[in-house]
């Protein structure tokens, strides 16, 4: 039995040809553009077209990274693409003439991993995802956790520091903005302005602009303003998912996104963290915190499986 997922990005369509044990048959990539809604569309329809060609297709799961309503079918916001209100699902479905499913983007790479990555075996998972921003799912007795109106989960904008950083969701002090990509570059920019003997071989890898690929690297040479920039997303992570485990105790955690290819550099500080803020500490069992293994097919495997069990 054969589904089609398809994750959407800001740049990127990536679709896969899934079966249900996870596996992806085939496998295709396409660019796009965040600012034409109707684009990002019919490049959905294209590559659903293309992939089903000889295949008999039982759905389509699509996920999207945005707010998407209860019924799983109307992108109300995205913040990284030019959707307001966009019925997508309809749109998709009448050209393609398979069922589809819309699924938030996080959620459709929880979903992956807890049935077939890092989470397989658990029945309550926090998925993190940090890219740019943090992402976030929940699975909770067995079942994704999508809240009433479909919005739930969008971990990286509950406020972690009153009167903090502006974030892009027109709040201040958002977890995001502090243990997120992002985040961790406007760290590293910081100190290397303030004290730029700190960062002598950060600045002489970036060569006047700092981004994330020249903070890890930085790092792993021992740069001292990058290990602290990835000291302090290590914090932040490792406090905000304590936080999350008095609310929700999980079983367990599940870091993803690209930040976490870095995890050697701020994985182990995070859990501990985490072991020590946790409320209850020392006299309650502690969620493992494993690292995401689907990569960037989790969301692909996540929304067709999805689709498979609407």
């Amino acid at each position: 039995m054969l589904t089609i997922g398809v994750d959407i990005g800001g740049t990127k369509v990536a679709a896969g040809v899934v079966d249900d044990q996870g596996e992806i048959v085939e496998h295709t990539l396409r660019p796009t553009a965040a600012d034409r809604p109707d684009v990002v569309a019919e490049t959905v329809v294209d590559v659903v077209r293309e992939l089903s060609e000889g295949r008999e297709i039982e759905a389509v799961g699509v996920g999207a990274a945005g707010f998407v309503d209860e019924t799983r079918s109307v992108v109300r916001f995205a913040p990284n693409l030019a959707w307001r209100d966009e019925p997508l699902q309809k749109k998709i479905s009448d050209l393609v003439g398979l069922p589809v499913v819309i699924e938030n983007d996080a959620n459709a790479m929880a979903w992956g991993e807890t049935r077939f990555g890092a989470g397989r075996g658990q029945s309550h998972v926090v998925c993190v995802t940090l890219g740019t921003g943090i992402g976030g799912g929940l699975v909770i007795d067995g079942a994704l956790y999508r809240g009433r109106w479909g919005m739930g989960a969008e971990l990286g904008h509950m406020q972690v520091l009153p009167g903090g950083r502006l974030c892009g969701c027109g709040n201040v002090g958002c977890w995001e903005q502090y243990a997120s990509g992002q985040a961790l570059v406007k760290d590293a920019r910081e100190i290397a302005e303030a004290e730029p003997e700190r960062a002598r071989t950060l600045l002489g890898l970036a060569g006047g602009k700092i981004e994330g690929e020249e903070v890890t690297e930085a790092a792993r040479l021992g740069d001292d303003a990058s290990l602290a920039a990835f000291r302090s997303l290590a914090d932040w992570l490792g406090q905000g998912m304590a936080d999350l485990a008095a609310l929700l105790d999980p079983g367990c955690f599940i870091v993803g996104g690209g930040v976490s290819r870095a995890a050697d550099l701020f994985i182990d500080r995070a859990r501990q963290v985490f072991a020590e803020r946790i409320t209850g500490h020392g006299h309650r069992p502690l969620a493992e915190i494993r690292l995401a293994e689907l990569g960037a097919s989790a969301g692909v495997v996540g929304a067709a499986d999805l689709a498979r069990l609407r």
